[in-house]
């Protein structure tokens, strides 16, 4: 089991070592062009505010209102689903900053067969094993990802560019109560409150019409205090220190575990190029404890993980998307192992004592833009489950999940946007049982 899991380490280096040498070199050899048309498209949805100027008597200079805007939409954590700046916007009378209180309406729809999911997400880990006879389709809708948020954002003569933003989703009970997303302070280099983690690549994420997007992505949110700074236009650096949020299980009498002793610490490198185009490189190292219940005794465990990401555009009309990522103690991270506590498992040589499970997961996505306002995208993910040894104390029987998506995107106007996806989703368990889920989505979302 140990040389297994060695082979499967090494093999993870050497990938991603090729990995990274192919896009750095398409970073150098691919030719610049002019605009992309999803620059096209961003550019239109730019334009598509109405600013209210509070010093009505001198008229809103359009070139340092664009600049303004720009800084909306400039984050580096951003994601294809999450709102566009507000519509209606106030400038205040010395046009140093703007508010603007906006949202999302969005409505899903969808049918399953050949199996069901078990809720409006996609999410190969939840695939009933055997079968449940119950559920062989469904139809079903759901209003989730509908969002309000306000916006304050500008520029300080001191501090350079801040913007404080908090965002709430309709994704509670029965996807209809609303529930805080992101609640964060931005001011030059520094960002604190409760944002996408350091170790996560939003931006880099393939759009989908299924909220829950590649079941080998990282879309953890915490309470953070991160450092994030530009050196020379192309190079980014940042590191975090973020409030942990860990999963471990409990096997009465046996082990539990325990509170959080530590932050976890997250950094990342990053090259850039024209176009939001970037190859990133990020790390986490977590601090994991749990109380052996049979010898009354607290262990510590270190998790870590590694995360290669990357978007980019070889030709105008085509984007790449792509990610590995790999270590140990990450259950809680990355979207298929969050639906369990895996952060650690039982050590089945050493009753009362757990570990921390090495997981490999990758995605790639292909975007085409047949029109700036038309678009496909291609999506395939996968995520295995490897622990040195079968954890058989929590039953957990998952091996890898496999995702499939691909979908059309038409933004009928610059706010108003309809989509339609097909899904395919595997599970396979230790035992080589296996289940298969099939999906087609509808969605139609207008942004105000």
């Amino acid at each position: 089991m140990k040389i297994r899991v060695v082979k499967e380490l090494l093999s993870t280096v050497r990938f991603m070592k090729k990995f990274i040498a192919l896009v750095l070199l398409l970073s150098v050899m691919l030719p610049m062009v002019a605009l992309t048309p999803a620059e096209i498209q961003e550019m239109q949805q730019r334009k598509s505010h109405y600013i209210l100027n509070l010093n009505s008597g001198e008229p809103l200079d359009s070139v340092y209102e664009q600049e303004l805007i720009s800084i909306f939409y400039y984050d580096q954590f951003r994601h294809f689903q999450d709102p566009l700046a507000p519509y209606f916007m106030l400038m205040s009378k010395t046009d140093q900053f703007a508010m603007g209180i906006g949202g999302v309406v969005r409505m899903r729809g969808w049918y399953d067969w050949d199996g069901a999911m078990s809720n409006s997400a996609f999410i190969p880990y939840d695939i009933s094993i055997p079968d449940d006879p119950t559920r062989n389709h469904w139809t079903g809708s759901t209003p989730a990802g509908t969002a309000l948020f306000l916006s304050v954002f500008g520029r300080h003569t001191r501090f350079g560019n801040y913007q404080l933003y908090i965002e709430a989703n309709f994704n509670g009970y029965g996807s209809r109560d609303l529930r805080l997303k992101k609640a964060y302070a931005t001011v030059g280099d520094l960002t604190i409150g409760y944002t996408n983690s350091t170790f996560s690549d939003p931006s880099a994420q393939p759009p989908t019409v299924d909220g829950q997007g590649p079941n080998s992505k990282s879309s953890d949110t915490n309470i953070l205090l991160r450092w994030m700074h530009t050196f020379k236009q192309r190079y980014v650096v940042a590191a975090s220190v973020e409030t942990p949020n860990g999963a471990i299980p409990t096997l009465p009498d046996v082990y539990t575990g325990c509170s959080n002793y530590m932050p976890n610490f997250a950094a990342f490198m990053q090259y850039q190029w024209g176009g939001g185009q970037h190859v990133r490189l990020a790390g986490v190292v977590r601090g994991l404890e749990y109380r052996d219940l049979l010898e009354n005794r607290n262990y510590k465990k270190t998790g870590w993980g590694v995360h290669v990401s990357t978007v980019l555009n070889p030709v105008a009309p085509l984007t790449l998307y792509g990610a590995v990522i790999t270590g140990k103690g990450l259950g809680s991270l990355v979207n298929d192992l969050q639906n369990s506590p895996m952060d650690l498992v039982g050590d089945p040589s050493h009753r009362g004592r757990m570990f921390a499970p090495l997981s490999f997961g990758w995605y790639a996505g292909v975007q085409y833009h047949f029109l700036p306002n038309l678009f496909s995208t291609i999506v395939f993910s996968e995520e295995r489950f490897l622990p040195k040894e079968e954890p058989v104390y929590e039953n957990i029987t998952y091996k890898y999940g496999l995702y499939g998506a691909a979908n059309i995107f038409w933004n009928i106007t610059p706010r108003c946007q309809a989509a339609v996806e097909y899904n395919l989703g595997k599970r396979q368990n230790i035992d080589h049982a296996h289940g298969w889920v099939n999906r087609v989505s509808l969605m139609a979302q207008f942004s105000f």
